[in-house]
């Protein structure tokens, strides 16, 4: 077998075991708390990538708080647009309340953003925590994933 069909087995199987479920370590998730569906928006892979970005964030952006999400609560999907022809991307704009490990509670809201992520496989997921947003990257109190 050529080396470039080699490549392409190895990434197909590899892209058939990267959506497969996998157990959440405790360290991953923090306790959710919702009411009712709220599908892809209370994923845990989803909540488990902001969990792991925030703590990066925390720790990486000067004067921020050295905290950590230890709990999503009244986890909402308000908005959704669906992938079509002319926006092949298609997006869920979620909100939750964040409990932090200070005890604060601050308003989360995340974008997740259907089939973008690593070289297409998985989604990508972008979020804004409540007066953590020290440099405005998604404008005054996280308007841009509203």
């Amino acid at each position: 077998m050529s080396r470039l069909a080699s490549l392409i087995v190895a990434a197909c199987v590899a892209g058939c075991f990267a959506g497969a479920p996998r157990p959440a370590l405790s360290a991953d998730v923090p306790v959710v708390t919702h009411y009712g569906d709220t599908g892809p928006c209370a994923d845990a892979r989803v909540l488990g990538r902001i969990t792991n970005k925030f703590r990066y964030q925390v720790r990486h952006v000067p004067h921020l708080p050295d905290v950590a999400i230890v709990e999503f609560r009244g986890i909402h999907q308000h908005r959704y647009e669906p992938r079509t022809e002319e926006w092949p991307i298609g997006r869920r704009y979620c909100g939750a309340t964040a409990m932090l490990s200070n005890g604060h509670d601050r308003t989360i809201w995340y974008l997740i953003e259907e089939g973008m992520g690593i070289i297409g496989i998985g989604n990508n997921v972008e979020f804004c925590v409540s007066g953590f947003d020290r440099w405005y990257v998604y404008n005054g109190h996280c308007r841009v994933l509203w």
